[in-house]
């Protein structure tokens, strides 16, 4: 890479309407990198995660929040299919660290297929009601906290905040590997409510796997100088 390349910035799990969407860092042209360079560039840019396509004909990638690096994540992964697609190179197939990713479109939304155990692990709680889940102030030190609670259970859908802060993160709006972790473990269909407007699909898919799908949109198109 040069001394500076160009920067995608890309909002992914967009609700109904255009609320919320969840903010992306996505570089197309990132070949050889080294891992502590590619750490400091995601928390210089302090998205919850930032993307680097190593391997553009093969979409192998590596993915940063802005303090560790994630073998595979949700809202990484279907902006970064969707911005492939936009740009002219669509995959059938990303290739994180964690192995390959189907992914593919349908209508607006980008989908991906993933195996919900390669997924970062969060402590997931129940809460009696929507009202307590938008009650709290924040998460805890340490805790990478996943709370949730029914908004309609036979409908499927579920008011859900993230805040993993061992991934330094302090509340994330869309997160696409708790969504895989909900769907595992509730197992039906569901339409996730996250943050203050971002929508996240979620249905079973074959053999223990979960799809996650969303829409997305293109923020801003920069160059961003390399450290």
């Amino acid at each position: 890479m040069s001394a500076s390349t160009t920067l995608h910035v890309v909002t992914v799990f967009l609700g109904d309407g255009g609320t919320g969407g969840n903010g992306l860092g996505v570089f197309l042209e990132a070949p050889g990198l080294p891992d502590s360079t590619r750490q400091r560039i995601a928390a210089d840019l302090g998205f919850a995660e930032t993307v680097f396509v190593e391997e553009p004909d093969g979409a192998r990638l590596r993915i940063h929040t802005p303090a560790i690096e994630l073998p595979l994540a949700g809202h990484p992964l279907v902006g970064t299919a969707w911005l492939l697609a936009e740009q002219g190179s669509p995959a059938g197939v990303l290739n994180p660290p964690a192995g390959p990713v189907p992914t593919w479109a349908e209508g607006e939304r980008v989908w991906i297929r993933a195996d919900p155990g390669l997924a970062p692990v969060f402590d997931t709680r129940q809460l009696a009601s929507p009202a307590e889940v938008d009650a709290l102030q924040g998460g805890e030190k340490g805790v990478d906290l996943h709370v949730w609670a029914w908004q309609d259970e036979a409908a499927g859908h579920v008011r859900v905040r993230v805040f993993p802060d061992e991934m330094g993160i302090a509340e994330d709006e869309a997160t696409g590997a708790a969504a895989l972790r909900l769907g595992q473990q509730l197992g039906r269909p569901l339409t996730v409510h996250q943050g203050v407007g971002s929508r996240i699909d979620v249905r079973p898919g074959p053999e223990g796997t979960v799809e996650v799908g969303g829409r997305c949109a293109l923020l801003d198109t920069r160059e961003y100088r390399l450290p």
